[in-house]
């Protein structure tokens, strides 16, 4: 097989590059390692940016969006003794919308044939090739046979543990982590959400979410040990925990529901330079992982799918290699500023094992000085609606 682009792994990231490849008359080929149902049981972030929301209207894919998102217009803090509301529409004129990742890449899915998009779902042992050449190309097993997909880029969309990122060398990357010693249990179950707005909560037994998927259905967190199992959490542990650590006002608004799904997921911020090498290029989390945190990973994504799309239709409209060679640094400049957003507010909302009397009184400082500062509240803002593209 040949295509002008191969694109490894179609989550989000993958089927966003997909179609907007295809809208500009360039052809690709997607290639997934799981089956749709199992990629479409991932529970995933909720909360969409204007870049984000953006490239749905661009793809004409925005109808059930716009019907069903929920517009939000700020968000809160809570220090358990208070609701810092941070004025989002208010401080930037812009607004966030809640709406499941699952739902994006449902509306990604539907929508590939009719563009054009061929997906390849339950592709075995995938490995890209020759990145340093002009002709890259993608190895696999799909429907009981060997396949060659060859291409002029290859694009790893795959997640943190694809095969995309490791065909970089060595010796030509580099690689920031930072592991946090917890991991976010969450909950999600169909009950209307406790407020019609997010909070997050620092409070001293640890950290709370309470956010929201739709009018019906909430999805809540609490940072937990890494050593907990989420076998030895019982719903009504979960919700008794939540009352406690959001406060008694959100817990007289909280419903109590059977889960729908429960898992603990680490927490690590990521990043992994140079996001092109060669023939290849990164999009998604194959390059960086934030804590979720500010629900930066799925819209990080998307800004990276949007600089790719940029620079490849830059190379196969005009010839221009140099917009596929500054892609990386493009796409980095944001991603940093994200990491730091989302490193900033887990560690100003989370209590940290190792931390003593100063680093709490330093979050106090800070919330302190958040709640009383509308330039504070305008940075807040300002990151978590989203830095321009």
């Amino acid at each position: 097989m040949k295509t002008q682009v191969a694109i490894v792994g179609a989550g989000p990231a993958g089927l966003f590059l997909g179609h907007l490849l295809r809208a500009e008359g360039i052809d690709c080929v997607v290639v997934e390692r799981q089956t749709p149902d199992y990629v479409l049981s991932r529970i995933r972030a909720g909360v969409l940016e204007q870049v984000t929301v953006g490239l749905m209207e661009r793809l004409g894919l925005d109808a059930r969006l716009k019907a069903e998102g929920l517009v939000e217009e700020g968000f809160n803090l809570a220090d358990g003794e208070r609701l810092i509301r941070i004025d989002v529409a208010g401080l930037t004129g812009k607004t966030v919308v809640v709406y499941g990742q699952t739902e994006i890449t449902r509306d990604l899915m539907d929508a590939a044939p009719a563009r054009g998009l061929p997906v390849l779902y339950g592709a075995e042992d995938v490995a890209v090739h020759a990145i340093e050449s002009d002709a890259p190309f993608v190895t696999f097993r799909h429907d009981g046979a060997d396949q060659r997909l060859d291409a002029r880029f290859v694009v790893g969309c795959d997640g943190f543990h694809g095969p995309s990122r490791k065909a970089i060398p060595a010796r030509a990357a580099r690689e920031f982590e930072r592991v946090y010693p917890f991991g976010w249990l969450g909950i999600l179950a169909d009950v209307p959400p406790c407020n019609p707005e997010l909070i997050y909560a620092n409070h001293e037994r640890g950290f709370a979410l309470a956010s929201m998927r739709s009018h019906t259905r909430s999805r809540y967190y609490i940072d937990v040990p890494l050593t907990e199992k989420v076998e030895d959490w019982s719903d009504e542990r979960i919700w008794d925990e939540l009352a406690i650590r959001l406060g008694p006002d959100a817990a007289a608004g909280m419903t109590r529901g059977p889960s729908i799904e429960k898992s603990i997921a680490p927490l690590r911020s990521y990043v992994f330079e140079p996001m092109r090498h060669g023939s290849l290029l990164l999009c998604g989390d194959a390059a960086h992982i934030v804590p979720p945190t500010g629900a930066k990973g799925l819209n990080l994504a998307a800004s990276d799918v949007h600089y790719a799309a940029e620079a490849l239709t830059a190379f196969f409209r005009r010839g221009d290699n140099d917009a596929v060679i500054g892609y990386s640094a493009k796409a980095l400049a944001r991603v940093w500023k994200s990491e730091r957003f989302s490193w900033s507010l887990t560690k100003l909302m989370h209590r940290f094992p190792e931390d003593g009397p100063f680093e709490r009184a330093m979050q106090v400082a800070e919330l302190d000085y958040i709640a009383s500062s509308v330039a504070a509240q305008t940075t807040i803002a300002e990151n978590y609606v989203g830095l321009p593209v």
